[in-house]
């Protein structure tokens, strides 16, 4: 698993595609059994705990098991929040996600705006590439909007 691996490989200036990035409602993978150990390093809250933030990992892919995982407003009639899986492709994830460089904002047109490093396996080429991947999270919509910058 790589989930520090990945500075390393900033200044080599490889790109991850910028539309290679899936949000999905949660899939059966999105368990609390899948989110990374200790929990307190791998997730956060934002919104006074109305929002947070998890590091999965599936297991396999192992080239591209880690996912971001969102649990947002606005909240069902049961009172449970949106949840959504953010990927490199559907059922593919990351091979390292940065997350103590985690950088968030609010921006009240918008919503929260998140961005933190990433790095995805390019099969093809037999390497990682790394990128920052944003993200847009709508409270009052649920709609999550995500996207990779190349470094």
């Amino acid at each position: 698993m790589r989930i520090f691996g990945m500075f390393g490989l900033m200044g080599l200036g490889l790109a991850l595609p910028v539309a290679a990035q899936s949000v999905e409602i949660c899939p059966r993978e999105a368990t609390a059994q899948a989110i990374v150990e200790p929990w307190e390093d791998w997730t956060r809250i934002f919104s006074n705990g109305q929002t947070r933030l998890a590091v999965l990992d599936t297991i396999e892919p192992a080239a591209g098991a880690l996912h971001l995982m969102i649990l947002s407003p606005p909240y069902d009639e049961l009172g449970g929040r949106a949840c959504n899986l953010v990927s490199l492709a559907p059922g593919i994830g990351f091979s390292g996600i940065a997350f103590g460089a985690l950088d968030a904002r609010y921006d009240p047109a918008r919503g929260l705006i998140f961005a933190v490093p990433v790095e995805g396996y390019v099969p093809g080429e037999a390497r990682y590439r790394p990128g920052t991947l944003g993200l847009v999270v709508n409270q009052a919509t649920g709609q999550v909007d995500a996207w990779i910058t190349p470094v």
